[in-house]
């Protein structure tokens, strides 16, 4: 079964529209910018236009991205996880929000269980591995749990746990 293309009733072609699309996304230009940029490269579109292609084609586009960029990520030879957990309360309770934060500080992965053992750890690490793959290095604080569950994994990556080493997973949980 063949795949049909997002872009077949429209009348623009693809190019133009995913040129308009990340205008408005890479750069910090209104709906009205982007219209007049075409304007200026002799593509008449409204602002409205602009829009409905961001919101219909938008959420497809950065799925791409995100694809390509793990991709490149998982080729790259020293690729490492920074793992952590964090307490968070949830309607007065108290769960643990379990977080994979690759090497430039991408959120890889998010996670929240009411436990903060090796079965929700190896239950975290699964599912992380499932939607990219195995890391080269996984780098956590001094919980035990982490250990646990990469012994029931087996070859999942060399782990490392230091004093300062997983700082880039702390600070990604940091208010704004």
């Amino acid at each position: 079964m063949t795949k049909r293309s997002p872009f077949r009733y429209l009348k623009t072609s693809p190019e133009i529209i995913h040129l308009a699309v990340m205008l408005y996304v890479r750069f910090p230009l209104s709906l009205r910018n982007v219209e007049d940029l075409l304007h200026e490269r002799g593509i008449e579109v409204s602002h409205e236009t602009v829009r409905f292609w961001w919101n219909r084609f938008g959420p497809m586009f950065a799925s791409e991205i995100r694809r390509s960029r793990l991709s490149r990520m998982r080729s790259y030879s020293n690729w490492q996880w920074h793992l952590d957990e964090v307490f968070v309360k949830i309607n007065g309770e108290t769960h643990y929000l379990w977080r994979a934060v690759d090497h430039e500080g991408e959120v890889l992965e998010s996670y929240v269980t009411k436990r903060r053992d090796r079965k929700a750890a190896l239950k975290f690490l699964r599912k992380s591995m499932k939607r990219y793959g195995q890391p080269q290095i996984v780098v956590t604080d001094k919980l035990r749990s982490y250990g646990a569950a990469m012994k029931v994994i087996g070859n999942a990556g060399r782990q490392e746990t230091g004093r300062w080493l997983n700082n880039r997973a702390e600070n990604s949980h940091l208010p704004l």
